[in-house]
């Protein structure tokens, strides 16, 4: 009951502001050409998970599926993951996986940002990046607790190589600043999810 009353209190509240906001006159926010790359990301992919468990031994392999859709009036992009991860060397058996995802561009901040939550942790994770058009290349950090609860700060990088391949890292970053590579994942994108429903 508590949680229904917070989130009416919040929808009471953004209401509230965009209706004073009309009333004024003050234009309501529209995508930018910062958002135009979240149309890039939209659609339905099948997704290869590499864990580097064990320094310098070879990746577990685990697969999944992830779907995306520009939202909130081509401000944002919501995605749904799902699939398994392996949590030790190759070998190990998957334990399943489905986690949630946003993300947007704060014009204030001149940033993305984004929001995660997943089945392996017990909160809300916040991300902070800046993307690279020429390299189109999105680097940042993404930091929220762990499976202990613990928070962690893991530096990030996603990768459009072209209209169908993208590829995600996640690095563990060491008090000496050193980074590791924790986790790659590389989305191809399902033929029939194309921008024109083609490849």
């Amino acid at each position: 009951m508590k949680k229904l009353s917070t989130f009416a209190v919040a929808c009471t509240a953004v209401l509230g502001t965009a209706g004073l906001a009309a009333a004024q006159g003050m234009p309501m926010p529209k995508p930018g050409p910062e958002h135009a790359i979240f149309k890039d990301v939209a659609g339905n992919w099948d997704a290869k998970v590499e864990s580097f468990m064990v320094p310098g031994a070879p990746p577990s392999v685990s697969n999944g599926t992830e779907i995306s859709r520009v939202g909130c009036g081509g401000l944002c992009l919501i995605s749904d993951f799902k699939g398994s991860f392996v949590m030790g060397p190759p070998g190990t058996p998957a334990t399943p996986f489905e986690g949630h995802g946003t993300e947007t561009y704060d014009t204030s901040k001149k940033k993305y940002v984004g929001s995660w939550t997943d089945s392996m942790s017990t909160g809300l994770s916040v991300t902070e990046a800046t993307h690279d058009a020429a390299t189109k290349t999105m680097t940042g950090w993404m930091e929220g607790p762990d499976m202990e609860g613990k928070v962690s700060k893991m530096k990030s990088t996603a990768v459009m190589k072209d209209a169908n391949t993208r590829v995600f890292s996640m690095y563990n970053v060491g008090p000496d600043g050193k980074e590791s590579l924790g986790m790659r994942i590389t989305y191809t994108r399902k033929k029939e999810s194309g921008p024109s429903g083609k490849q």
